[in-house]
């Protein structure tokens, strides 16, 4: 797993599972300079970005991430885009879950869109290092 030096000051580390298209918008939110690191001190602030369409088969593997992480540090949950939030337009397809709570797993915040703009990650982020 890769961890994302978001501000590289250590202050906030982005995972970000960038499942299908808004994984694009994400990408171009992180800064050119922000270091990515392999391994992160046990109790460092981790946002865990779901960007795209949660499939079935995907599922297990974003809730027991979500739940891995949480074991030893402090973890805020983004959906990222329309698909994350609800299922998006696939909502409906056998092989999608209708968003993160039909994976298990319980968002701290929710970016709808279709896709959203990178500048609404890199502004929750900016507010969440600010609250912190």
């Amino acid at each position: 797993m890769k961890f994302i030096d978001w501000f590289a000051d250590g202050s906030v580390y982005v995972v970000d599972l960038a499942l299908a298209c808004c994984g694009v918008e994400s990408g171009a939110a992180v800064l050119a300079n922000a270091p990515v690191r392999e391994e992160i001190p046990d109790g460092a602030p981790i946002v865990v970005l779901v960007s795209g369409t949660v499939t079935t088969g995907l599922a297990p593997v974003v809730s027991d991430t979500v739940h891995e992480l949480k074991r030893n540090h402090p973890v805020d949950v983004v959906a990222f885009g329309a698909c994350a939030c609800a299922g998006g337009p696939y909502w409906d397809s056998a092989g999608v879950v209708a968003g993160l709570p039909d994976a298990g797993v319980d968002a701290d915040h929710w970016i709808p869109g279709c896709p959203p703009g990178p500048e609404t990650l890199t502004g929750l982020l900016a507010s969440s290092r600010e609250a912190a």
